[in-house]
C-alpha cells in the first residue's frame, strides 16, 4: 500500500465520491483505510456499569483502491510514484505534477 497516516486523499467511488480527509489509520493488511468524515457509520454501545447506552457515530474503514492522494499543485486526485533521492533515499512521488509526497 502506497497510502500513508496523514496523507490527504480524495474518495473516488462510493456514497461518499468527491469527498475528501485526511488519512487517520491505515489496515494494512486488508488493504484499507480510514478517513477523517468519511464512510461515517453508526455504532450501538451497551450500558456497562454506571454507564447509559448510546449510539455514537464513528467513521468505517475504506479500501484503498476507492481514495487517491491529493497533489499538492494541482489539488486534485493523481496516482502515486516512487523515485530515488540525491541521497539515495526512495521517495514518493506525484505522477501529475512529479512533486514530492513526502
Amino acid at each position: 500500500m502506497k497510502l500513508k497516516v496523514g496523507d490527504k486523499v480524495v474518495v473516488i467511488s462510493g456514497k461518499d465520491k468527491g469527498k475528501e480527509g485526511k488519512i487517520i489509520k491505515t489496515l494494512r493488511a486488508d488493504n484499507k483505510v480510514v478517513v477523517e468524515g468519511i464512510n461515517k457509520v453508526k455504532k450501538h454501545i451497551k450500558p456497562q456499569g454506571g454507564n447509559a447506552g448510546s449510539i455514537v457515530e464513528t467513521e468505517a474503514a475504506i479500501h484503498a483502491s476507492n481514495v487517491m492522494i491529493i497533489d499538492p499543485k494541482t489539488k486534485k486526485g493523481t496516482r502515486i510514484g516512487h523515485t530515488t533521492s540525491k541521497d539515495g533515499k526512495k521517495i514518493r512521488v506525484s505522477r501529475k505534477s512529479n512533486e514530492n509526497l513526502d
